[in-house]
């Protein structure tokens, strides 16, 4: 019993660190996966690297081509965009 004992604060800051720290990651990531995976052609994003453009072209499952300018495409790891500023209205039919 005693052995116990000296395990329950180890075991109550174990949890306190799971509901604190690898929960609300977890969930971040999750969000973020979710955001990458509804990219579509004409959404404003931002990179990690800081550039601002519109998605020109969605090549394959890792991939997007972005308009950084007029006529200027740079190619872009999905998973390196940070935030969608605008999200463009899916077509209709």
């Amino acid at each position: 019993m005693d052995s116990f004992a000296q395990f329950v604060p180890l075991i109550l800051i174990f949890a306190i660190m799971y509901l604190l720290l690898i929960r609300p990651q977890q969930k971040k990531l999750k969000e973020h996966k979710a955001m990458v995976e509804a990219l579509r052609r004409g959404d404003q994003v931002v990179t990690q690297g800081g550039l601002i453009g519109k998605v020109a072209k969605v090549k394959d499952d890792n991939e997007i081509e972005v308009e950084i300018a007029e006529g200027v495409k740079v190619r872009v790891v999905r998973s390196t965009v940070a935030q969608v500023i605008s999200k463009t209205e899916p077509a209709e039919g």
